[in-house]
C-alpha cells in the first residue's frame, strides 16, 4: 500500500468514527426543547434516530470537530450553510451552518404550502447538540474517550428537573430585520463558550461538571426559545433573567 492511499484510509477511518459520536441523549434532548417552550418537544430525539438510516447525510449535521481550534465567528457560521445534508466525507463537520439551513427548508417548505414543522425539529436538535463541550473541539483521543460519560451526564435526572435548565436561561435578541446575522452571531457566541469549556476540561483530564452541564443546556435552551418566538411558535417571554 503506497503512502497516498494509507493517507486516504486513515482519513476514512477517522471520519467515519467520528460520525458514530451522538451528543447529549435523548432525554437531555428533549428537557432542551421542553424548557425552551417547544410543544414538540417530544420529537427532539428523533435526529439521532434518524442517523441510523441516513447515515453521513445526517451525521455530519450534528458537530464540529474544530481541528484548528479556531474562534467561531458568524462568517464560518455562514460558511457552513451550503454543506447541509452533504454526503461526503468532512473532516470536521457542520454543525453551525445546519442550523440555519434547517430554518431555510422550513421557510422554503411552509411558503410550498407543505407540512415544515419536521425542519423545526430538525433545527432544535441542532441548536441542542451546540452546547454540547465535546461536539465542538477535535474529535482526539480525550474526545473519544470522555465522549459517551458526557453525552449521559445528567441524562438520568434532567427530564425531572426542568428548574436546572430554566434558571440558567436568558434572552437572545433576534431581529426581524437581520434575523440570519443575529442567528449567526448568537450561534458563534455559544460555539465559543462551549469550545472553551472543552479544552478546560481536555486540560484537566475530566467530565463536565453536572452544574457545568446545566448552564450549556440553558444557553440552547435560550436560542431556541428565541428561534420560536421568531416564528410566532411561542409567545414573547421576559421572565428570563439577562446574561
Amino acid at each position: 500500500m503506497n503512502i497516498r492511499v494509507l493517507r486516504v484510509v486513515i482519513i476514512l477511518c477517522a471520519l467515519l468514527s467520528a460520525a458514530d459520536a451522538s451528543a447529549w441523549h435523548d432525554r437531555t434532548h428533549l428537557s432542551i426543547c421542553r424548557a425552551a417552550g417547544m410543544d414538540m418537544w417530544y420529537h427532539c430525539a428523533g435526529p439521532d434516530i434518524a442517523k441510523i438510516k441516513a447515515g453521513n447525510v445526517e451525521s455530519y449535521n450534528h458537530w464540529f470537530n474544530n481541528n484548528a481550534e479556531v474562534e467561531i465567528t458568524p462568517q464560518l457560521v455562514l460558511s457552513q450553510v451550503g454543506r447541509y445534508n452533504r454526503t461526503l466525507f468532512e473532516a470536521e463537520g457542520h454543525l453551525y451552518g445546519a442550523i440555519i439551513a434547517s430554518l431555510r427548508n422550513y421557510k422554503k417548505t411552509r411558503q410550498a404550502g407543505k407540512y415544515a414543522l419536521y425542519h423545526l425539529i430538525y433545527c432544535a436538535h441542532y441548536i441542542s447538540d451546540l452546547s454540547m463541550p465535546l461536539h465542538n473541539i477535535a474529535y482526539d483521543d480525550f474526545n473519544k474517550e470522555r465522549h459517551l460519560a458526557n453525552d449521559g451526564i445528567v441524562e438520568e435526572t434532567i427530564f425531572d428537573e426542568p428548574e436546572n435548565i430554566t434558571k440558567n436561561m436568558y434572552p437572545v435578541k433576534l431581529s426581524k430585520e437581520n434575523f440570519e446575522n443575529d442567528l449567526a452571531r448568537e450561534i458563534a457566541r455559544i460555539a465559543n463558550l462551549t469550545r472553551k469549556l472543552g479544552y478546560k476540561m481536555r486540560a484537566e483530564k475530566r467530565n463536565m461538571t453536572r452544574q457545568e452541564a446545566h448552564v450549556q443546556l440553558g444557553h440552547s435552551a435560550s436560542l431556541l426559545r428565541a428561534v420560536m418566538q421568531y416564528y410566532g411558535k411561542i409567545p414573547p417571554s421576559s421572565q428570563n433573567k439577562s446574561k
